[in-house]
């Protein structure tokens, strides 16, 4: 009965949720099979990842209980395989097949979304474009790092809760109960930011030097990233030996952060952005990271190493 219930809500709040992606997404599809492109003005912005990240979440969480039935202590796994293939699948169909219009600018929707990752949404449009702007370049897919990054972590770590309390339901097991609650609450705040950069792309004007307001929901979203891996890692090894519980997740939170970098470096040729302006923020010699980025870089998994020092009754052993 217990179970049943806790189905029921998840489904409803997941559908919820899902409700504006999935619209947008199924309006773009539309407009394809009816003019065979997308005007720019009637395009949702950021429907990928976030619609194939929906309808990947949504398919796993309705089909929950027959995984579970048939699939037994493997349904998370098997769960993420389906959510993961079926983000592809509409990945590629929104990627290759939906073409934009804007002014004298046609493309697919990958190089769209390119320079939409580039100059937030709302001043696309009113953009003065110079020979500076880092993006006037040739496309390329590099950049799509971090879009693939922030995707599989944020499907796995949401499956990796509901699927973590249905088994917990199930069995009666309480041992991954706190770092279950941590990690949820960490993805739903990463999820919040990934909502509020979809609408605003972190109030962004297209300069490589942002303002302060920008910087610090930048960093928190580098950093939130780095630590929900962190913790969606370290959530299966609470108890273990501290190595594998809290010092290898820790440098895997470090590691994603760092790899988020590296999308950002792609999609800027060469650049990053600059959250300041000193001696704090410029880049080191050498190196495209300022000090800044390299402490949240550490931050991220100084946080992680924490918290999961706290959740976990390490072995010494």
């Amino acid at each position: 009965m217990k179970f049943k219930l806790y189905y029921a809500t998840i489904v409803c709040f997941v559908l919820a949720v899902s409700i504006y992606p999935l619209y947008m997404g199924i309006r773009v599809v539309s407009d394809v099979m009816r003019y065979g492109i997308v005007a720019s003005e009637n395009y949702p912005k950021y429907i990928i990842p976030y619609t194939p990240i929906a309808l990947a979440v949504m398919i796993a969480v309705i089909l929950m209980p027959v995984i579970i039935k048939f699939v037994k202590k493997f349904s998370f796994l098997f769960a993420s395989v389906i959510s993961l293939s079926v983000f592809s699948i509409a990945e590629y169909i929104l990627e290759s097949k939906v073409v934009i219009i804007g002014g004298e600018r046609v493309a697919k929707l990958e190089d769209w979304q390119m320079y939409m990752c580039y100059v937030p949404p709302t001043a696309y449009e009113e953009r003065t474009w110079t020979p500076i702007d880092v993006l006037m370049g040739t496309y390329s897919p590099t950049f799509k790092i971090h879009f693939y990054l922030i995707s599989i972590i944020l499907i796995i770590a949401v499956l990796n809760s509901i699927y973590g309390f249905a088994q917990i339901i199930l069995s009666g097991e309480q041992s991954r109960k706190k770092a279950l609650i941590v990690q949820s609450v960490c993805a739903g705040l990463f999820l919040g930011l990934c909502i509020l950069a979809c609408f605003t792309a972190f109030f962004r004007d297209g300069n490589l030097t942002v303002s302060p307001l920008s910087a610090v929901l930048m960093g928190l979203f580098f950093i939130v990233l780095g630590v929900m891996a962190g913790l969606l890692m370290g959530s299966f090894f609470i108890g273990k030996k501290k190595v594998y519980a809290v010092i290898l997740p820790s440098i895997a939170a470090s590691l994603v952060t760092l790899t988020m970098y590296i999308g950002e470096m792609f999609l800027l040729s060469g650049n990053l952005y600059r959250l300041g302006t000193g001696i704090l923020f410029e880049s080191i010699p050498g190196i495209v990271l300022a000090p800044i980025d390299i402490l949240i870089i550490l931050f991220s998994g100084g946080i992680n190493l924490l918290v999961l020092s706290l959740l976990s009754p390490c072995k010494r052993k």
